[in-house]
């Protein structure tokens, strides 16, 4: 006789309930989140009489890049450093200035980014280290720093020591992305198999400043296990 059919529906009923807490459990949560512009590729310093191309991304109310009608950059001392409309800089002299990119969605909220840049002797290009911190946002255990580094056109993602995340979820995967509350547009990096301790991740073809948090989620039933916001040092 077969085992199924041994159990009846009922109690089939049961265990694809069980198995279903594996994952799910937690809360509905919404999409949605505040739209943000920033610049990519910051630099610190610039040589007097030299120019730099500013580039900005601008994501919407869901996290996906998108270009908004209108972009204003500007420059707060011009005397040390002009901008023009498209966000060409240039050196002009001794000193810092603040450079601003200021977009208008169709919502008509200003959304604006800024970055302190001084005149040198020549032109520095920002810390291409960023960090954070992960967090559970379920009841499965997830918690622990990391570090991510820049190198050429390699991004390598680090955990320290103090990681640790819980080995009972079946299908835990780790993602890039801008939208913290769903792997919708956000990049799959690897499915999880280490649980504790010290451990990277190597990804090719990404920009630091692309993406603001790491996101982690049970890819079978998409629920979200926890998220760490990816800052600047």
């Amino acid at each position: 006789m077969s085992v199924f059919k041994s159990v009846g529906p009922m109690m089939l009923l049961y265990l694809l309930f069980l198995t279903l807490l594996g994952c799910i459990g937690d809360d509905i949560i919404m999409d949605g989140v505040d739209p943000v512009v920033r610049i990519t590729n910051p630099i610190d310093t610039i040589a007097q009489g030299d120019s730099y191309q500013f580039e900005y991304m601008y994501l919407n109310e869901i996290g996906v890049a998108s270009i908004p009608n209108n972009v204003e950059w500007t420059s707060s001392n011009v005397e040390v450093v002009a901008i023009s409309s498209d966000g060409l800089a240039t050196g002009n002299g001794a000193g810092s200035s603040e450079i601003k990119v200021a977009v208008q969605p169709g919502s008509g909220v200003r959304i604006e980014d800024q970055i302190s840049v001084h005149v040198g002797e020549t032109t520095v290009s920002s810390s291409s280290l960023r960090q954070g911190s992960i967090q559970s946002t379920s009841s499965y255990r997830l918690e622990g720093d990391f570090t991510i580094e820049q190198e050429g056109t390699s991004l390598t993602i680090t955990f320290a020591d103090n990681y640790v995340a819980s080995s009972s979820l079946p299908g835990l995967y780790l993602y890039l992305t801008n939208n913290p509350q769903t792997i919708n547009n956000a990049l799959e990096i690897s499915r999880v198999s280490v649980f504790s301790g010290a451990h990277s991740y190597t990804i090719e073809g990404v920009n630091i400043n692309d993406y603001n948090h790491l996101l982690y989620f049970c890819k079978p039933f998409v629920v979200k296990v926890g998220d760490g916001e990816i800052i600047s040092e």
